[in-house]
């Protein structure tokens, strides 16, 4: 049977209506995507398929994470006096910064190089889950907790029951943890939390409405503060898997960091920045600092898609810019853009040993094959890529030379740069740069080295799927 005139007209108007309105986001694409290959795929995926990629571009096109707020830079007068009262209270502990790559990667997180501290390197689940829940049961005034990923399962009710304990003892509890991390955790396991009196909340959309449309990006941060004295932040997120116990992984292998002295404020400031933009509340802390007799130096950089630039991507760049002896970095994940690959080859051509610890296994797939398909762009130009072989390597450490070591949360990878909230402490402290040498040492004894063949000798459908995870890097 023919259709009306009217049918085909109201048919033919609603397509012409879907393509102006992908034609409108084609030019937004074109202004304000970061990146010439993003812009280039978006602009075909918008103005081919338009009821399809415009959605997907709203989720997973946006450039900045609008509406947070940044107590360090200034910019929200309920967070303004905090951070100023934090800056006066560590002025007699900073310390003005010789080395270009450091005073740079200060600039970029806001916070200032501070002596008076401590720091703990801490390796692997038994050593760090012990220090950590050490820590929050000794709490007397407050407990500052954000993850990425809780779990419902061993670890994960330690935790709560720990979190529970120190609620019922009058210690106020603040939990925050990322909506698409920890998006299995049960309804039970949060009712029993605020039932004890512990608050918390998710960061991925907060009160506001159009927060929903930015879920693309993540607060993968790892942060314990304890009365504003003792911090914890690295690799971990809680879970059964970082004691080893997943039998298709193996021993999991991964970095944490405790921190005493004043840059325990830094890392409490940032805590505070993400609260208030999930809920809107500032939580009375302590910002009275703790100096340690061990006085080691130490920096916080946060760094995320609310920042003007892209922190992470520049930070990692200028390590290889100004490194003249070694770059070692441990990642679990490498899909490094083109003005981190470009920084790497020019530091192994000027002779620095460059190397990339990698893992073996991989956790998650389109990531681990997109790595072997940036060999061609690395091992021809000396830079070195090793693949750990006893478990998963997840550590996020890096080490640059002699003077300056890192642990945090960003890993060699397109969301790091670009999509999720991140924490680094970085130490020129000399026994904490030895102590990270020695770690990573141990560390590549237990790799084999990458060589250009494990890519280019492979059957055409591995390289080919390696390209393919490649184009999809903005979205893994």
């Amino acid at each position: 049977m023919p259709q009306e005139p009217w049918t085909i007209a109201l048919e033919l108007g609603g397509v012409i209506l879907l393509y102006t309105i992908g034609f409108l986001h084609v030019v937004h694409a074109l202004m304000h995507v970061r990146t010439a290959q993003g812009t280039i795929a978006w602009i075909v995926s918008l103005a081919m398929f338009p009821f399809l990629a415009i959605p997907l571009y709203w989720i997973a096109g946006r450039r900045r994470f609008e509406g947070y707020v940044k107590g360090r830079r200034g910019e929200d007068a309920n967070l303004r006096k905090l951070a100023n009262e934090m800056h006066e209270r560590l002025r007699e502990y900073e310390l003005p910064v010789e080395d270009a790559f450091a005073r740079g990667a200060q600039l970029l997180g806001g916070l200032p190089f501070t002596r008076g501290n401590e720091l703990d390197v801490l390796i692997d689940g038994l050593e760090t889950y012990r220090e950590v829940f050490g820590s929050i049961a000794k709490a007397r005034e407050y407990v500052l907790v954000n993850f990425y990923i809780v779990k419902n399962d061993r670890v994960g009710n330690r935790f709560k029951d720990a979190l529970i304990e120190r609620a019922k003892a009058g210690v106020r509890v603040y939990f925050l943890f990322d909506e698409m991390g920890s998006s299995k955790l049960s309804r039970s396991f949060l009712r029993e939390l605020k039932e004890a009196g512990v608050e918390h909340n998710y960061f991925g959309t907060n009160r506001r409405w159009w927060s929903r449309l930015q879920m693309n990006f993540r607060n993968h941060r790892k942060i314990v503060v304890v009365d504003g004295r003792e911090a914890f932040l690295g690799g971990l997120n809680v879970g059964d898997e970082y004691l080893g116990e997943d039998a298709s992984i193996g021993a999991w292998r991964d970095t944490h960091l405790k921190l005493s002295g004043p840059a325990v404020q830094a890392v409490q400031l940032v805590f505070l920045e993400d609260w208030y933009w999930a809920c809107g509340e500032v939580p009375k802390l302590t910002w009275e600092a703790d100096a340690r007799a061990a006085d080691q130096e130490a920096v916080i950089i946060p760094t995320g898609p609310a920042d003007p630039g892209d922190s992470w991507q520049l930070v990692v760049a200028e390590a290889a810019n100004t490194s003249r002896k070694r770059l070692w970095i441990a990642s679990p994940y490498f899909v490094p853009d083109e003005g981190v690959v470009t920084a790497l080859q020019t530091a192994s051509l000027r002779g620095t040993d460059v190397r990339i610890l990698l893992p073996q296994k991989a956790d998650h797939l389109l990531v681990w094959l997109s790595s072997f398909s940036f060999l061609e762009d690395t091992l021809p130009f000396g830079v070195r890529i090793f693949r750990y072989q006893p478990g998963f390597l997840h550590q996020k450490v890096m080490l640059i030379d002699d003077r300056l070591a890192s642990v945090g949360t960003a890993n060699l990878d397109n969301r790091s740069f670009r999509l999720n909230f991140e924490i680094t402490a970085l130490s020129s402290d000399p026994g904490f740069v030895q102590q990270i040498e020695a770690m990573l040492t141990e560390d590549f004894k237990a790799t084999i080295e990458t060589k250009i063949e494990d890519f280019t000798k492979r059957p055409f459908w591995f390289r080919a799927a390696c390209r393919l995870a490649r184009l999809m890097a903005p979205l893994q």
